[in-house]
């Protein structure tokens, strides 16, 4: 049943994205005896979350400054290599997707790069011309906006493929005037779109009423940026939806704002809806639902159910019947807090699973300060969380200090789930990192002066919220600006801005002119020294609730040392028992060394992106950002194995057998280590990092025997 486990041949392993192995050559009993078998060099120092992709012998990656490299599987030698010459940032680079023909002899990947989808021939790593205008689908069109102002709509996760159909979301910046988030197929041959699904209804569509009339001409967001699952056999592609846009206000789309936060299931061939279900209710926490969904078959009231399973940032587990939607077990709409913005119509209730029990921690008091505070930080914080709006999970933002917990970026995130698809088994990564949110009513820069004094007021209006009107930021979730053209080019910087990075949002309203002019106040802040006179913004931008821009500061809670202010564990796996709903174990996840060397292990490591995979051999394969790879046992979590490489690791392991010899390959490149003293004087941007995929497989005399 589960025969397509045997291979790699997709991001995540499989059509259904399982992150799961039925190989069991590597095993509980003999994992210890790993070693590597070898290493192939990213040559670059660029940070890699790339889950490879293996066809038969060979393998690709992404290396050598985001070029596809095709290496042979069993001894890391390189093949081919393909720059994909981006103009920006924009690449898919967490995985591709392959299709083949019938008899094999059409071979394609398939990527985005710069808001554009491409084909490479598997076999050489040429662009195929033949497909699309001239090589290229621009992914802005058909949106129904206008597609020069869309600057961000590739999703940096691949899509799904069902037959001739690529299955593609997108990744919309985060700031009014985002993209729509619609679900699109293309057809793989031709480039042509074949169907689409509105995530923001259009008249006469189902949810249409859950908007304001005009949402859909100028809403965004409600975007699918994390992976999908595709049951092959019933023809149903699940879809992960994330917030309507802008994340934190709402008052200029009031209603349920349907499809944002959705788990949705839709019919592959056609795009048409068979059943949502929607996790949050007019989003303003960024709450999106960020994981692939799991599809897994589990033993419920004594019979074999065929069930799919959706982590999110909440920290809830939410698991439904495949065909109709109907949840396992019993959802409860509960009373949350009322939102005292202006104009702002919170939904009255949020919907709660009475199971499984909460994978993340979801309330954050004085009482869960972490131990390994200074005491001056401790008194301060204690001040700040007092003061706070602080009302538990769903608490609104709002014009003061609000405590969000799990925070925006906590919870399950991209690839944090994997499931032993025959047993019911899920295990997911969570990260518990609180939030202090606070909205404040976006300003009208200059218009006038020199190009200093304009990018200073474009960087009051814009940017100070998060990094500080000093430009020190809050290391390490807000770098520090501080002589950023030391460690960025102009180049770099103008693409950060325009398109986002990590956690940073896209400012796509920014035109040219005040883009030209924020570098020249980045470079030379020394020529516009005083925002008290001229270089202050003249005006908030409207006072009305409908249109008003209210913006958010970006407050992950990190200490001076870099550490979250919440006590460990700040990274947990948790495995749970989908057949009866419950918990089987939990672990702290990775450590931070300078703590582990003082014998603090049982902490978790910090700020990860950590993607497990299952194997039938009774293993979860994982890595994370303290430079090491484990194996941990699935009944238990006892760490079995364990390996330090050159880098952290942000991403997810390719399980493959070649030859009768099963393997394991980590990508081994993250940027950052493990918090901002990872390496004295250096912010975690430029900490050193020797990139590599490295693979593991028994010695081969183990492997005859």
């Amino acid at each position: 049943m589960y025969a397509q486990h045997t291979t790699w041949r997709e991001y995540g392993g499989s059509p259904d994205g399982s992150q799961y192995s039925a190989l069991r050559q590597i095993n509980r009993t003999n994992v210890g005896k790993l070693q590597k078998a070898w290493v192939f060099e990213t040559g670059d120092e660029r940070g890699y979350a790339f889950n490879p992709v293996v066809i038969g012998k060979v393998m690709y990656v992404l290396a050598h400054d985001n070029s596809v490299v095709a290496l042979d599987a069993v001894t890391g030698r390189e093949l081919w290599s393909h720059p994909l010459e981006a103009k920006t940032s924009l690449i898919m680079n967490r995985g591709f997707n392959y299709w083949e023909s019938p008899d094999k002899k059409d071979r394609r990947l398939i990527l985005a790069v710069d808001n554009a989808l491409e084909e490479l021939n598997a076999a050489t790593g040429k662009r195929i011309t033949k497909f699309g205008n001239a090589g290229r689908v621009d992914l802005r069109e058909g949106l129904g906006r206008d597609p020069k102002r869309l600057t961000l709509v590739q999703s940096y996760n691949p899509g799904r493929i069902f037959h001739n159909l690529l299955i593609l979301g997108s990744a919309t910046n985060e700031e009014y005037n985002s993209g729509p988030g619609d679900i699109r197929a293309y057809n793989v041959l031709t480039g042509k779109l074949e169907w689409t699904f509105h995530t923001i209804p259009h008249p006469g569509e189902p949810g249409y009423e859950t908007w304001p009339p005009d949402a859909w001409e100028s809403a965004g967001g409600a975007n699918a940026w994390s992976g999908m699952a595709l049951d092959e056999r019933r023809g149903i592609v699940f879809v992960p939806t994330s917030s309507p846009k802008y994340n934190f206000y709402g008052a200029n789309r009031k209603g349920a704002d349907l499809f944002g936060d959705c788990l949705l299931a839709l019919d592959a061939r056609t795009g048409k809806l068979i059943w949502y279900y929607q996790t949050v209710h007019h989003d303003i926490w960024d709450y999106d639902n960020a994981s692939t969904p799991m599809l897994l078959t589990v033993t419920h009231n004594g019979k074999k159910v065929d069930v799919v399973a959706e982590t999110s940032k909440v920290g809830f587990v939410w698991v439904f019947e495949r065909e109709t939607g109907k949840p396992l077990w019993p959802v409860e709409e509960r009373p949350v807090p009322k939102s005292d913005m202006p104009g702002e119509e919170t939904s009255p209730t949020q919907p709660f699973p009475s199971k499984p029990p909460a994978f993340a921690r979801q309330r954050f008091t004085e009482k869960d300060l972490s131990p390994f505070l200074e005491p001056e930080e401790r008194e301060q914080l204690i001040r700040q969380i007092r003061a706070a709006h602080n009302k538990g999970l769903f608490t609104p933002p709002g014009l003061e200090d609000t405590v969000e917990m799990p925070g925006n970026n906590g919870g399950a995130n991209f690839g944090g789930a994997s499931v032993d698809p025959s047993r019911g088994y899920l295990y997911v990564v969570s990260k518990d990192l609180p939030a202090m949110l606070k909205l404040t009513l976006a300003a009208e820069p200059l218009k006038t002066g020199s190009p200093e004094v304009r990018g200073r007021s474009l960087f009051e209006a814009n940017c100070s919220l998060c990094h500080g009107t000093n430009r020190e930021g809050k290391p390490p979730a807000i770098p520090s600006l501080v002589d950023i053209q030391s460690r960025l080019s102009g180049k770099q910087i103008e693409d950060t801005i325009r398109y986002g990075k990590g956690p940073m949002p896209a400012f796509s309203q920014l035109s040219n002119p005040d883009v030209d002019a924020l570098l020249a106040y980045l470079v030379h802040p020394d020529r516009a020294p005083d925002s008290s006179s001229s270089a202050k913004p003249v005006a908030a931008v409207t006072n009305d609730p409908e249109h008003a821009h209210y913006r958010s500061s970006f407050g992950f809670m990190f200490a001076s040392s870099g550490l979250p202010v919440i006590a460990p564990p700040w990274t947990t796996l948790t495995a749970y028992d989908l057949n009866s709903g419950t918990i089987r174990w939990q672990i702290p996840l990775g450590e931070v060394p300078e703590l582990a060397a003082k014998g603090y292990t049982h902490t978790g490591s910090h700020f990860p992106k950590v993607n497990p995979v299952v194997t039938a051999g009774g293993l979860i394969f994982t890595g994370s950002r303290d430079r090491r790879v484990r194996a941990l046992d699935t009944a238990t979590g006892k760490v079995l194995w364990e390996a330090e490489l050159g880098a952290g690791l942000e991403g997810m392991p390719a399980v493959y057998e070649v030859n009768g010899r099963e393997y394991v390959v980590f990508c081994a490149a993250a940027r950052s280590t493990t918090h901002t003293h990872a390496i004295p004087g250096h912010p975690v941007s430029q900490v050193p990092i020797h990139g590599a995929y490295v693979a593991f497989a028994l010695p081969e005399a183990a492997v005859k025997n």
